[in-house]
């Protein structure tokens, strides 16, 4: 592990750049070598030799000044180094691994491969400077390609999101090009290269090793029209200490960059990027200082002839060390790939380690095996020792930490290599290990595994969640057992049981889940709306299970299983059977509500009144940045199931509601009613499923509910409230203020409480929300949450007292059966305002006594401080700084009076403005007890009509197709489009409604399913296709996108209101 200083990072997650970079298109055969290769012709005088492939290979005598042949210059061969024990001191430190030096010539091209000794000794050595970096690096860019990917669903070690690579072409007649593993990534992923003429083709995740730091993409060279596809040669074994490296790439996001450096090592122990995420082992890498950075992975790292002598792959990050690669594997498995087969990767699941011989010796080592170590290997100054065995693992048992390897199948195996060799060809056998443990020496023979039964190729999506099979690299990094169910994104089912990711469930109502298979056939026999227990553990706590209750909610999300076609590398769905809806098959339940002692009253006349509710939402719409709410609730009706509780927490219509009843009964309930200018909402409950359950409804004092009556200042109380273990708290005070609450304008908009006023108490205890009461139980005010942010955007929340005459038209409407009541809205933000700045701004005295007179104890007015709107008829008539001092023809007492107007769908004013009285007719605008009706998904984009909250922020609305998210991955995530934009046209069509909308989608087919059956083709998901739209954010700036449609892992689909639905919703699919 490095030190937190040095700690190195994977250059992949670079947010995608303006400018997409290189490209591929370059030959090491064919293609002359500028200062290496000669013309076609010989030309006279030159020297000519050939290698074993036959080539001919000269140098005219004219190109260059004559230079000292090998024979002259007394070296004896060309491979020989310099001065070794010089070398040895400067390069690495003893007791390390001896590494290929420096020569006194430039590293051999391609073309000299397999060329004698005898036959290079006539041939002049390149004096220093002919070889050039220049026509190296204008022929390899044409062949290295930017990235732009989007992991469209967070999937084992990866999470969802955009992010920019490299890469390179290696085989341009099989369009293959390599990059590294995370950025091929396990997840399901759509990725686009880019060449450095800026033509764009789609590409395939064909391959990506398990284990080491590589992949493959696919691509059809037939779409690159413009440019000659060539490709990088791979050569590892150029690789040599001090060799000067260029690192060319998407750099930092940027279209191109060279980064310069010299190699320094070639035996250093892969990097660790961190517990839980991907990490490298069982292999060397080299090492040098070129400061790469974000958008680098996957940069082939050149020699001076152009030929890649290894892969970049990390970087620390407080240090201009750079990580790379070998090729070595790579080579191998590129070979395999070309020809369409597997890659063959065994493992006995245990991790290796190179250690020097004095470490070993402390580790036990007997000088007899390192003599013949050093004989057999004399340039190798270590051998390989056991790190770990994991847990579960063929070697399990066998091998243990400290174990020092001496052979396999009796062969000496001191490096990584040769043991990979040997695990890749013995799958499903069993293979003889020879290791020396302490001062003994071991025989055993354990099993090889093939490594991809324990790489998931699979997941299942669960409520907007991801589980997939636990993977060799999370076990490894956790030290627990392959396989069982791990979280890799939580969602809406199983983030109500706060299964978060990096989860493992163990079992699902009591049936175990080792597997996927399991997991899912453990959902399809529960029942829909149902609670049921989940057994899991977290990854870093493996020792520690806990029992908790998931919520079977999943008719708001696809119930589906994604497979991986290796071949192809798309990943193909099918439905999941989804837990059964049984009607009739809850119970009705009773239970009895707990005796509080006398001590805490007066809350025993309180509590049978009092409930819990827990809501959850599926999708962030109307503003919502979190998903999971809590908080009391006020039986207001228990003949008909109503309940009041704050809009803290029931905040939007789309959600699950779980109520619970006497501390035992837990029921799904629906949201009712969302007053859309005061702080409370109406949930209902199915009274029957109760049983005999003896609650009561919330006994208001007649005075205060009537509105006769409200809590000022001095006045005494009790608070009856409740904890967040839903335990009572009881507090005796006294009122200490009464204000207006205040609130501010939400990023992103979503409701605020305005218009009304609040009480504070002296002495307030913590809780979450209850009754002010008196002595008597009757309750005065609901003492409830208020949600606001403060001035840097977080979100904050206060307690406050809440008149319960406000609620009283919506219960009295309710319990009539008449609905929820009409409520109108003059369109504005008031505020309080004493008489003195009244008096300067042209208040009359005469009005002043009146006031006076009406009001001795506290005498102020109401003004206009802000409009809700700019766009409603009341909104044209009023303007801010407005005094309200009469509605119709009576004087404006108190904020209720204005603040929410009933029934009246036009009123007359008396305003002060301007130091003048003047007299308006003014409309009120009709609000909507539940705001927001539809929701549309498109592209990864939900897209909803503009709420309250919105109009209050903008001047006026550019349409009615507003985005509320995006999610993370999709296309409209990765191209541009954000919430708080409006759409307003779709390839040049122009739209207002969601209906037009709708309706484009459904002409132009861009990515709405006309059945539910229909799924994209492989070829549609082959060809890009591209949509056009415009969009104007709140600033009333024009833009125009173009997204990438793609209807396999984004369908569109809508949620509607549906007041007969059991959760007052349905999800459809499909028109």
């Amino acid at each position: 592990m490095n030190n937190e200083d040095n700690q190195p990072q994977q250059h992949r997650k670079q947010p995608p750049s303006p400018l997409p970079p290189p490209s591929p298109l370059f030959t090491y055969h064919q293609r002359p070598r500028t200062g290496v290769i000669p013309p076609p012709l010989l030309s006279p005088g030159a020297a000519e030799v050939k290698d074993q492939a036959g080539r001919r290979l000269s140098i005219p005598e004219g190109a260059r000044r004559r230079s000292l042949t090998y024979a002259e210059a007394g070296i004896p061969a060309r491979r020989r180094s310099l001065a070794y024990a010089d070398l040895m001191a400067v390069f690495y430190p003893p007791n390390t691994i001896r590494q290929p030096t420096v020569t006194d010539t430039p590293f051999e091209c391609a073309e000299w491969e397999g060329v004698s000794d005898s036959a290079l000794s006539h041939i002049p050595i390149d004096e220093p400077g002919v070889a050039s970096w220049e026509p190296t690096l204008e022929r390899a860019i044409k062949s290295i390609v930017s990235i732009k990917a989007q992991c469209v669903r967070s999937f084992d070690t990866e999470t969802s999101g955009t992010y920019t690579a490299t890469g390179f072409v290696v085989d341009a007649q099989a369009g293959l090009i390599l990059s590294n593993r995370h950025v091929v990534n396990p997840a399901p992923i759509v990725a686009q290269a880019i060449f450095v003429n800026y033509e764009e083709v789609e590409l395939q995740p064909v391959y990506r090793d398990p284990v080491h730091d590589f992949g493959f993409f696919r691509f059809d060279p037939k779409k690159v029209k413009f440019m000659q596809l060539d490709s990088i040669r791979l050569a590892p074994q150029k690789a040599k200490v001090g060799m000067e490296i260029r690192v060319v790439g998407n750099d930092a996001g940027e279209k191109l960059s060279i980064l310069a450096g010299t190699l320094a090592r070639l035996d250093r122990a892969a990097p660790e990027y961190g517990v839980g995420q991907y990490n490298d082992f069982n292999t060397f890498y080299l090492q040098a200082a070129s400061g790469t950075s974000g958008g680098s992975s996957g940069s082939p790292v050149l020699d001076i002839y152009g030929d890649a002598v290894a892969l970049n792959a990390g970087g620390a990050t407080k240090a201009a060390s750079s990580f790379y690669l070998p090729l070595s594997r790579i080579v191998r498995a590129l070979d395999l790939v070309r020809r369409g087969e597997q890659v063959p990767r065994g493992t006995i699941q245990a991790e290796f380690e190179y250690l020097p011989y004095d470490e070993l010796r402390r580790l036990g080592l007997d000088m007899d095996i390192e003599s013949k170590m050093r004989e057999t290997f004399p340039e190798s100054q270590g051998m390989l020792s056991v790190c770990t065995a994991q847990r579960g693992g063929p070697a399990d048992g066998s091998l243990q930490s400290g174990d020092i390897v001496v052979a396999i199948n009796g062969k000496p195996v001191i490096e990584f290599v040769s043991l990979e060799d040997i695990l890749d060809s013995s799958i499903g056998q069993t293979v003889h290990l020879s290791v020396w443990r302490g001062n003994k020496a071991y025989d055993m023979h354990i099993g090889v595994q093939d490594m991809c039964d324990i790489t998931p190729s699979r997941f299942i999506e669960i409520g907007g969640g991801v589980v997939n099979e636990v993977s060799y690299q999370v076990a490894r990094g956790y030290g627990i057992q392959t396989g069982g169910v791990y979280v890799a994104s939580s969602g809406h089912v199983l983030g109500s049981a706060s299964a978060w990711r990096g989860s493992v469930i163990v079992s699902v109502n009591n049936i175990a889940t080792p597997n996927l298979d399991a997991f899912a056939s453990a959902l399809s026999q529960l029942s829909e709306g149902s609670r049921v227990p989940i057994r899991l553990f977290s990854l870093e706590k493996p020792y520690r299970q806990k029992v908790v209750i998931m919520n079977v909610t999943t008719h708001w999300h696809a119930l589906r299983m994604a497979t991986r076609d290796e071949c192809t590398g798309y990943w193909i769905y099918r439905d999941l059977d989804p837990p059964v809806l049984r009607i009739g098959a809850i119970e009705p339940q009773t239970a009895s509500v707990p005796q509080l002692p006398a001590t805490l009253a007066p809350a025993h006349k309180v509590w049978p009144s009092l409930v819990y509710l827990d809501f959850h939402i599926p999708y962030l719409v109307d503003g919502m940045k979190n998903t999971q709410f809590a908080g009391p609730g006020f039986i207001v009706d228990k003949e008909q199931g109503y309940i009041a509780c704050d809009r803290d927490t029931v905040p939007t219509g789309v959600g699950d509601v779980y109520i619970t009843i006497a501390g035992s009964i837990v029921l799904a309930g629906r949201v009712e009613f969302l007053h859309p200018v005061y702080n409370f909402a109406i949930v209902k409950y199915d009274p029957k499923l109760i049983g005999s359950t003896p609650v009561e409804n919330t006994r208001f004092h007649p005075d205060y509910y009537e509105g006769d009556r409200r809590l000022a200042q001095g006045d005494d109380v009790f608070l009856v409230g409740v904890s967040a273990d839903q335990s009572p708290v009881v507090r005796r005070t006294e009122v200490s203020s009464r204000s207006m609450v205040s609130t501010r304008e939400c990023v992103p908009p979503r409701f605020r409480c305005t218009n009304i006023e609040g009480v504070k108490l002296h002495d307030q205890p913590s809780c979450q929300g209850g009754v002010l009461c008196d002595d008597q139980g009757q309750v005065m005010a609901l003492w409830v949450g208020v949600s606001s942010q403060d001035s840097n955007s977080k979100d904050v929340s206060t307690m406050s007292g809440l008149d319960v005459a406000i609620l009283r038209p919506t219960i009295e409407s309710l319990r009539n059966n008449l609905g929820v009541p009409d409520i109108r809205s003059l369109d504005v933000v008031l505020w309080t305002m004493r008489l003195a700045p009244a008096r300067t701004l042209g208040l009359s005295p005469e009005r002043i006594r009146q006031i006076e007179e009406r009001s001795s104890d506290n005498p102020r007015l109401f003004y206009v401080m802000g409009l809700s709107t700019s766009e409603s008829p009341a909104a044209k008539l009023l303007t801010t700084g407005d005094i309200i001092l009469e509605k119709n023809g009576e004087p404006v007492r108190d904020v209720n009076d204005i603040g929410a107007i009933q029934d009246d769908k036009c009123v007359e004013l008396v305003v002060l403005r301007d130091s003048k009285e003047v007299t308006l007719r003014v409309p009120t605008t009709g609000l909507n007890g539940m705001e927001t009706r539809r929701v549309v998904h498109w592209l990864g984009a939900l897209i909803q009509k503009p709420y309250r909250a919105v109009h209050e922020q903008v001047r006026h609305l550019p349409s009615e197709v507003y985005v509320s998210c995006t999610l993370y991955g999709s296309p409209a995530n990765c191209y541009g489009l954000r919430p708080g934009m409006w759409i307003t046209e779709v390839e040049n069509k122009p739209i207002k409604t969601i209906d037009d909308f709708v309706a484009i989608l459904k002409e132009l087919q861009l990515g709405w399913p006309e059945s539910a059956s229909e799924e994209p083709s492989l070829r549609d998901m082959r060809t890009a296709r591209y949509v056009r739209i415009t969009v104007v954010n709140k600033t009333e700036v024009t833009k125009v996108l173009s997204l990438r449609v793609d209807g396999h892992f984004w369908p569109a689909w809508q949620l509607v209101h549906d007041s007969t639905a059991a959760t007052g919703w349905n999800s459809i699919r499909h028109l």
